[in-house]
């Protein structure tokens, strides 16, 4: 898995190319949907098996649950702007899987559990994985990940954030007077 940093990046990222109603309410609970999925490892503390539907990487990484958790969530917080709440948390709580099947650890994503138990990486894997045990975070493998992270994850982001505020300056620039 990326860091819960990482996924909320990407996630702070949906909402600055959503529609400019985004409120800070959505913008908290897209990053929070976008580390959602790792709830999954309690599933260790519970003697649930990696490799089981319910383990790390599995339901909650489907896409059946990005969408479930997604909708459930507009319908509940956002019932007058659920055609804009409802995408913004799809794609961070989908962003999660697409990031962890771009590591260079575990044994792949349940894409498509409930109807396939089969688990998928992308063909290229360049984001360093995070420990999964929080001791483990300091010290080399930790710095490798904040790096890996930066490098592939916050970069990109910055670079795109600039390119929509570039954007929305000369479109500003351009309308009538």
């Amino acid at each position: 898995m990326a860091t819960s940093f990482g996924h909320a990046v990407v996630a702070y990222t949906t909402c600055k190319f959503a529609k400019d109603k985004v409120t800070k309410k959505l913008l908290i609970l897209s990053m929070i949907s976008s580390a959602l999925p790792d709830i999954d490892v309690l599933g260790f503390y519970a003697g649930i098996p990696y490799e089981s539907m319910l383990g790390h990487r599995g339901f909650t990484h489907s896409i059946l649950f990005a969408f479930l958790w997604s909708w459930s969530l507009s319908k509940w917080q956002f019932k007058h702007a659920i055609n804009l709440a409802f995408p913004v948390l799809l794609f961070s709580t989908l962003s999660h899987g697409i990031i962890d099947a771009l590591t260079t650890g575990g044994r792949g994503v349940g894409f498509f559990i409930p109807f396939s138990s089969e688990r998928f990486f992308f063909p290229t894997r360049f984001i360093q994985v995070s420990p999964l045990h929080f001791e483990d975070f300091f010290g080399e493998w930790g710095k490798a990940v904040v790096f890996s992270e930066f490098l592939y994850i916050v970069l990109p982001c910055l670079i795109l954030i600039g390119f929509r505020i570039l954007y929305q300056t000369i479109e500003g620039n351009n309308t009538p007077s």
